[in-house]
């Protein structure tokens, strides 16, 4: 295992009704995140909607949870694009303010090969900021591309400051060749929330922890369980694992909605579930921007039954966030009123 184990948040950007950053409650999440223990802060990750800020918005998104953690944790700044050009000055703007980390998704879109992604896109950042530790992050589902357990281990042996990637690929076939190719000193880390214990668990792969979404609501209990998992604790690793399950399966939700031609799959996936989810339990989180909107109706009631589930099975969970944010979860999952608002009519 090398530098990174643990629990990353990828902390959500709560907006305001207008749809600007709310960056008052953005300090009181990191404030929440770093009181309940967690590793390290992502800032502006696909959680953070990256897609829909501005790089101006990225930059200050990012200062201000670096600076409001004040170090106490790892933050690590998304830079990531499917512009080198773009990544490289977004590094170069956070670095000068004290940024150690970044997170660079595959380019999307654009499609770079394996090859390319190596030597035109990490390679160049990891040169060019040798002080900051650079995590490919790996998500086929979203980029259309991929960086391929080859390039990865290259890039690994030649570059001190690569020595962990973000794996989304839901293909434990390539996480092995990872382990295999980049070695024991090498820290895997779980972008998909509901695979993270089968990774940990699995000899071949031996992730070191999770980058997770769900951990905006529950960051204590996700870096609780974690911390058994690495240490060998099987009991207590699963009995945590299967408190958090109900948590870990929500980050996209799929409903069947009916429309006058037939029915429709709808796939509401992060981070609108956990922003939805937030704004019930009374959390700083707001609307998500264009073109992510609401939830169906049916997709709330799935949100609010996994809340309770949890709630009722397992409140200690969700307790922190009751004394923390100041809110009654006996009233804000149960009454109508607190979730006006959040779903298509």
């Amino acid at each position: 295992m090398g530098m990174f184990s643990g629990c990353y948040t990828a902390i959500i950007t709560p907006m305001k009704k207008n749809l600007e950053v709310d960056y008052e409650g953005l300090e009181r999440l990191v404030e929440f995140q770093i009181e309940q223990g967690v590793s390290g802060i992502l800032a502006v990750g696909t959680t953070g909607e990256s897609p829909t800020l501005t790089w101006k918005e990225h930059i200050e998104v990012i200062r201000k949870v670096h600076e409001s953690s004040k170090e106490r944790v790892l933050t690590i700044g998304g830079t990531g694009s499917n512009n080198t050009e773009e990544s490289l000055e977004a590094t170069r703007e956070i670095s000068n303010f004290g940024v150690k980390c970044v997170l660079l998704v595959d380019p999307y879109y654009n499609g770079p090969s394996s090859l390319e992604i190596r030597r035109e896109y990490i390679e160049p950042i990891a040169r060019e900021f040798p002080h900051i530790q650079v995590i490919p992050y790996v998500i086929p589902g979203r980029s259309g591309t991929q960086l391929l357990p080859p390039d990865l281990a290259i890039l690994h042996s030649e570059l001190e400051n690569v020595n962990a990637v973000k794996e989304a690929t839901g293909n434990f076939e390539n996480m092995r060749l990872i382990r295999r190719l980049c070695g024991e000193d090498f820290d895997i880390l779980s972008g998909d929330d509901d695979k993270t214990y089968n990774m940990m668990k699995d000899p071949k792969i031996k992730a070191s922890g999770v980058i997770s979404v769900a951990s905006n609501v529950a960051p204590g209990f996700v870096q609780r369980f974690v911390k058994a998992t690495l240490e060998g604790k099987i009991e207590e690793s699963e009995r945590l694992y299967a408190a958090l399950k109900p948590l870990f399966s929500m980050v996209t939700v799929k409903t069947e909605e009916e429309t006058p031609y037939g029915p429709v799959l709808c796939k509401a996936r992060n981070p609108l579930p956990y922003k939805t989810l937030m704004n019930v339990l009374g959390m700083p989180s707001g609307p998500c921007r264009r073109p992510l909107g609401k939830m169906t109706k049916k997709g709330l009631q799935a949100v609010l039954k996994v809340a309770r589930t949890v709630y009722e099975k397992n409140p200690e969970i969700l307790e922190p966030v009751e004394k923390f944010f100041d809110v009654d979860l006996s009233k804000r999952l149960y009454e109508e009123d607190c979730w006006r608002g959040l779903t298509y009519d």
